[in-house]
């Protein structure tokens, strides 16, 4: 069974629909006593960082999070909960991260251009990954694959060994990340068609 973590702000039901689709039993749980059996463990969200870790805090989710992770269960983030794995944000602000990933979350740049056209923040919409890791996750991805992105941030990892994917938007920057069985994506899988099913489906098989 794959639980998802219902904390109040998150593509839900798409991305339980995702895991039906290629197979796996899925749960949105907004109990943080479902996640200590949990053997996968789904980490969504969209909005702002602090409001999210303020909800996760509120709905008693830190502590369970981080024991799934010490367990060695595959845990995965998407969007959102990438940049909720890392040390701290500068998104309206400076607040802190679930810690899990050493390292910090950062706002693309106001002056992105490519060719002397410029670029919009949010980046939004399809882009390419590039693979930097042999990762189950991409297991059957093509480099440079197209997937669908919605943000305004990203993530730099202190350790630089944990990207797993990187994409352009002006900048490089890290869209992917796996240490162990921590894995997760900047962009979303759910929406990200045939690409983005096959990554949930080896997600799933773990």
């Amino acid at each position: 069974m794959i639980t998802i973590i219902d904390y109040g702000m998150g593509n839900l039901r798409s991305v339980q629909k995702g895991f039906e689709r290629v197979g796996f039993a899925a749960k949105v749980t907004a109990d943080p006593a479902d996640l200590r059996d949990a053997e996968k463990l789904v980490l969504p969200g969209v909005g702002a960082f602090k409001d999210c870790m303020d909800n996760l805090r509120e709905g008693g989710f830190i502590e369970p999070i981080r024991r799934h992770v010490e367990s060695g269960r595959p845990f995965l983030g998407i969007c959102l909960g990438l940049q909720l794995l890392f040390s701290e944000s500068e998104e309206f602000g400076r607040h802190q991260g679930l810690g899990i990933i050493p390292g910090k979350v950062v706002r693309f740049p106001g002056d992105l251009r490519v060719a002397g056209e410029e670029l919009k923040v949010p980046h939004m919409g399809w882009n390419q990954i590039r693979l930097r890791q042999d990762a189950p996750l991409f297991r059957g991805v093509a480099d440079g694959s197209a997937v669908y992105f919605v943000h305004s941030y990203y993530v730099i990892p202190d350790d630089p060994t944990v990207v797993a994917a990187v994409t352009d938007y002006g900048i490089e920057f890290c869209s992917a990340i796996r240490r162990e069985n921590v894995m997760a994506t900047q962009f979303h899988p759910e929406k990200s068609q045939q690409v983005g099913l096959r990554i949930l489906k080896n997600f799933g098989e773990m």
